[in-house]
């Protein structure tokens, strides 16, 4: 089984999105709160590192462009995913409606901050009551579990794809997950059980800094 572990603030996941659609039938998507992940992992995200903020944002273009993706940055970034994530949920995490709410954000450059645009793609997914269908405890229960599964399964980041167990992160990965998948879900070559059991040779107290 593939799952998809995902956020809608993150555009390395609309990318994986598109890069899925050949294989939507086969993928169970599974939206996570990527700041919950960050927060238990004591991590920041990328965002929130100034240089390397510039550097994703210029990367994510890229990527897009190389992988012929259409891709427009909404007018703020982060944004906050939990309304969504939420919407994900309440449309029970079918892949159509996961792909247009990404595409909604990422292609159109969008956000449902706005009511005429909440209004727009709640319409879109056929949900006039979304905004009472994401208050619903249940819906809010179903986000936390999943991201509470997440972490306990090893999930560190958004897009990571789950095969049979095994955890690929980041759409630059897409390929290795689907060609382990068509291998039978193993890994053919020793080296790769060889080098993930190699023991550290340093470590580094998480509070040293550096001068």
């Amino acid at each position: 089984m593939i799952e998809w572990y995902f956020d809608f603030v993150s555009p390395f996941s609309y990318l994986q999105c598109e890069r899925l659609q050949p294989h939507a039938a086969s993928v169970h998507p599974r939206p996570v709160l990527f700041a919950a992940i960050l927060d238990a992992l004591g991590q920041r995200g990328p965002a929130e590192i100034p240089a390397k903020r510039a550097f994703t944002y210029r990367f994510v273009v890229w990527q897009a462009k190389s992988m012929g993706i259409p891709l427009r940055f909404p007018h703020a970034h982060p944004f906050n995913p939990l309304p969504l994530l939420r919407l994900a949920h309440a449309c029970d995490c079918r892949m159509d409606a996961i792909t247009r709410i990404f595409r909604f954000v990422w292609r159109d450059g969008r956000l449902p901050d706005l009511p005429i645009e909440w209004s727009e793609l709640t319409a879109d997914l056929g949900l006039p009551d979304a905004s009472l269908r994401i208050a619903d405890p249940a819906v809010k229960d179903a986000l936390r579990r999943q991201t509470d599964q997440a972490l306990a399964r090893g999930v560190f980041g958004v897009p990571t794809l789950s095969v049979d167990g095994e955890l690929f992160w980041g759409v630059d990965a897409t390929d290795m997950a689907l060609g382990y998948a068509r291998a039978g879900n193993r890994f053919d070559d020793p080296e790769y059980a060889r080098v993930a059991a190699l023991p550290p040779g340093a470590t580094r107290p998480a509070a040293t800094k550096r001068r």
